[in-house]
């Protein structure tokens, strides 16, 4: 116990600097959240995305702490990021829908609950957004349909946000029949 004290008090003071580090990033997103009227199911996943961060730091502290070499712990580092990097390539889709997931969370205007129009050549969908996740978009068009796209395509079409008029207006289109003429 005594040849390994120094140690142990440097452990102990990592696991309350990093208690108190969770408690602040905890009220910041709570914050943000607010702010930004987050979901409290997109909360969740930036709480765990955080705390995985917090989690990964402290322990390659605690690996120096404890004096792991540091040669030893570059290796193990670069093999698990070789690994990573191979599955990310095979899959780069999933590389790309991860990260236009954390665009939409943070910066893209769209929130669950918007009345959307996708703009496309092919395919005219207005409906409104159920639900953002890590991977896809989902979203209940007019006609009752339940469309999931991939994050990534979403990133790439264009998105209207309707306002409460033009949503009325383009109820009033489909409810007016054109007047015959006899």
């Amino acid at each position: 116990m005594a040849a390994h004290k120094t140690e142990l008090i440097l452990t102990l003071g990592l696991i309350i600097f990093m208690a108190i580090i969770m408690l602040l990033i905890k009220k910041a997103i709570r914050k943000f959240s607010f702010v930004r009227a987050i979901e409290i199911n997109r909360r969740k996943v930036i709480f765990n995305l955080c705390y995985f961060v917090i989690y990964v730091i402290s322990g390659i502290i605690l690996a120096i702490i404890w004096g792991i070499q540091f040669k030893d712990f570059t290796v193990f580092i670069s093999s698990v990021l070789a690994v990573l990097g191979i599955g990310f390539f095979a899959q780069w889709s999933i590389l790309s829908s991860l990260t236009s997931c954390m665009i939409l969370f943070f910066y893209h205007p769209v929130r669950i609950g918007h009345r959307i129009r996708i703009i496309d050549k092919d395919y005219n969908w207005i409906g409104e957004v159920k639900n953002i996740t890590a991977f896809y978009f989902f979203i209940k068009t007019d006609d009752g349909e339940y469309i999931s796209l991939p994050n990534s395509l979403v990133m790439q079409k264009g998105i209207q946000i309707l306002e409460e008029e033009e949503q009325k207006e383009l109820s009033l289109e489909d409810d007016i029949e054109p007047a015959s003429h006899e």
